[in-house]
């Protein structure tokens, strides 16, 4: 007779697809990393949106959110490495070199 395994939790399953699907990109990497990375409020303002050789465009709702993130930006990027290089230790030691902030954030939501 055979015995049944448990059921498996539906959010550690639902992890576990999403994270082998997700596209294996830097940009992909830092979408994932940003809410821990920035915290919960700025992850509600400014999104990322685009990357290109290593360089990060964060679009704002606002021109003043865009102008206080500028000034924030180094924290941020050193936060946001950390992040990175904690989700993939083998990783490059700082894949992101820059950020970029726009306050274009409706142009790029659904």
């Amino acid at each position: 007779m055979s015995h049944r395994r448990a059921p498996r939790r539906l959010g550690a399953s639902l992890g576990s697809a999403t994270r082998r699907a997700r596209p294996r990109t830097l940009l992909a990497a830092v979408q994932a990393a940003w809410a821990h990375a920035a915290g919960e409020a700025v992850a509600d303002e400014a999104s990322p949106v685009a990357e290109r050789d290593g360089v990060v465009t964060v679009a704002c709702r606002s021109g003043t959110w865009a102008q206080e993130l500028d000034l924030l930006q180094s924290e941020l990027l050193e936060r946001l490495n950390a992040a990175l290089s904690e989700a993939d230790p083998e990783g490059a030691d700082s894949p992101v070199s820059g950020l970029r902030f726009t306050a274009d954030a409706a142009r790029h939501e659904s």
